[in-house]
């Protein structure tokens, strides 16, 4: 039966605005709208409000407002890290080999795959756990004197898990390797002081927490060497060009301020729903099986694979009764090949094809959770009736 009104879990994918945002916004859109890069007073009146928020994401991240670099995305920050450090310290010192994870965000891994096919870096992909966690150990054994950059997701959006990114962090800053995480997902719930977590590099996105799409940050320690992959004008000290989205840039500093005061309490709201979902799950259907790790992992991430179901099946039906879920990464959805994250964690294609996401946010309730476990095991059977199908026509 179809509910009154959508119950939206694929706060992985993106989170609604929160309307204190929006209204921190507002007036840059037609009152303060200068160009910050002009001289005249509406100009000024926009570079007060961005450094104003600079000043603002530099407390929350605990570093200094000048290492904080403005751009339209967390894929565009995960971008400019790996490419404007591997630059640099090809360039200055020789250096072209890079140290990723295979559970990245494509925003990290294809990247790193560019540079390796057309720019000659040489790419190797560190080993993972079966919940997708990084030894530090393993870094430690795997740095060379070439080594230009290591980059290790924060908490993985296709499964939640969260890695030991300050001792990782550790291990690289010994050997004086520049060391990025992508902290796009971890923004909601996760500390992000860069200090404590011993980075180099470190990205956000806005519409992670509860801001606006379209713009995001990175932090750039002072001193690690990075070239411009975006030229032009001389904005953000001359790291990444192009005129100031004035709006965007106040709603990122004011989203992630509100989720920096509130994070205890929408962490007490979502964990409970995470473990209920995880729990019935993996009671109530068979060949139900938790990916990620079942604590080092996302307070509001739910991430189940099950065996011989087609999971876009699976999320169309789901849509149909009023739930919108994912299948793992937003960039994923509709593909029919398995994700690369989870073969890595060595699931076979037939677990691997039946992966589903349920992601929690700040306004979900109980009752929505409960009414999304009422429908899911008729959505698992006709989901594996229709893999058994497809199978026998391509046998």
């Amino acid at each position: 039966m179809l509910i009154d009104k959508m119950v939206y879990l694929d706060n992985a994918a993106t989170t609604p605005v929160d309307p204190r945002v929006v209204e921190a916004m507002l007036p840059y859109f037609n009152q303060a709208f200068g160009n910050p890069s002009s001289i005249h007073r509406y100009g000024q009146q926009a570079e007060e409000a961005i450094e104003n928020a600079r000043d603002c994401l530099a407390g929350l991240l605990n570093c200094r407002p000048s290492e904080i670099v403005f751009t339209a995305c967390g894929s565009e920050s995960d971008n400019l890290a790996l490419r404007g450090v591997a630059f640099a310290a090809r360039q200055q010192r020789g250096a072209d080999h890079l140290l990723i994870s295979p559970v990245e965000h494509h925003a990290v891994s294809h990247t790193a795959l560019q540079l390796a096919d057309l720019h000659g870096f040489s790419l190797e992909w560190l080993p993972v756990d079966e919940y997708g966690l990084v030894d530090p150990d393993e870094v430690h054994a795997r740095l060379r004197a070439n080594t230009a950059l290591v980059s290790v997701i924060y908490a993985n959006n296709e499964i939640g898990t969260v890695n030991p990114i300050s001792e990782i962090g550790e291990v690289c800053r010994q050997q004086g390797v520049p060391f990025h995480t992508d902290a796009v997902q971890a923004g909601a719930y996760l500390d992000l002081d860069v200090e404590a977590l011993n980075v180099d590099l470190l990205s956000i996105g806005a519409h992670k927490f509860y801001g606006p799409k379209g713009v995001g940050a990175l932090y750039v320690r002072n001193g690690t060497p990075l070239l411009p992959v975006q030229t032009g004008g001389s904005q953000e000290s001359g790291r990444r060009a192009g005129t100031s989205n004035v709006p965007l840039i106040i709603g990122m500093a004011k989203a992630l301020e509100l989720v920096h005061l509130e994070r205890q309490a929408i962490i007490e709201r979502v964990l409970p729903l995470r473990d209920l979902v995880i729990k019935t799950v993996l009671a109530g259907i068979p060949d139900s099986r938790l990916t990620g790790h079942p604590t080092y992992r996302l307070p509001n991430h739910a991430s189940i694979v099950f065996k011989g179901a087609d999971s876009n099946s699976l999320l169309m039906y789901l849509d149909l009764k009023g739930f919108a879920c994912s299948s793992g990464s937003a960039c994923k959805t509709g593909n029919p090949e398995p994700s690369e994250v989870l073969l890595a964690l060595g699931l076979p294609v037939e677990w691997a094809l039946g992966s589903l996401r349920i992601t929690s946010g700040a306004h979900t309730t109980p009752a929505e959770i409960e009414a999304f476990l009422s429908v899911l095991p008729d959505g698992v059977v006709k989901a594996r009736s229709l893999w058994q199908s497809a199978s026998s026509i391509t046998e």
